[in-house]
């Protein structure tokens, strides 16, 4: 773990490592609606879309999906734990409703400090996808 502090900064260790929380209505992605991807900010991997974030007003960031594979999810809890398939940090919890989107009716509330955007901008621009990393060149 100790190499995981000097990699991320506090509220990102408290969140991806150690299951933490950030503050209700604190993060920057919560209304953040730009073209691009959403990668683990611990590893890099791809994790979500942008036609997968949805408008929350759970305080959050949500998502209706995620990029197939991407994550694993804690099994036989009411609400599970979601976590990077690539370094099991903690990226969030999956709440199953009939009023949220199909297919699978569910928001994946989610830390923005869990999170790194790249914008489709960059997509094409300096972003390789290599399997699941993105990776910045």
């Amino acid at each position: 773990e100790r190499e995981w502090q000097t990699k991320l900064s506090p509220l990102q260790f408290k969140v991806l490592r150690m299951k933490g929380t950030e503050d209700i209505n604190s993060g920057p992605l919560l209304h953040w609606f730009a073209s691009g991807s959403y990668a683990c900010a611990g590893c890099g991997a791809l994790l979500y879309d942008d036609v997968h974030k949805i408008p929350t007003t759970c305080g959050w960031p949500a998502f209706k999906d995620s990029r197939p594979g991407a994550l694993r999810r804690q099994a036989g809890k009411q609400v599970p734990e979601i976590t990077c398939r690539s370094c099991d940090g903690h990226i969030g919890h999956v709440f199953k409703s009939d009023r949220y989107p199909p297919p699978h009716h569910e928001r994946h509330c989610v830390n923005s400090a869990s999170l790194r955007f790249l914008p489709a901008a960059l997509e094409g621009d300096g972003v390789q996808r290599d399997g699941a990393q993105a990776v910045l060149s």
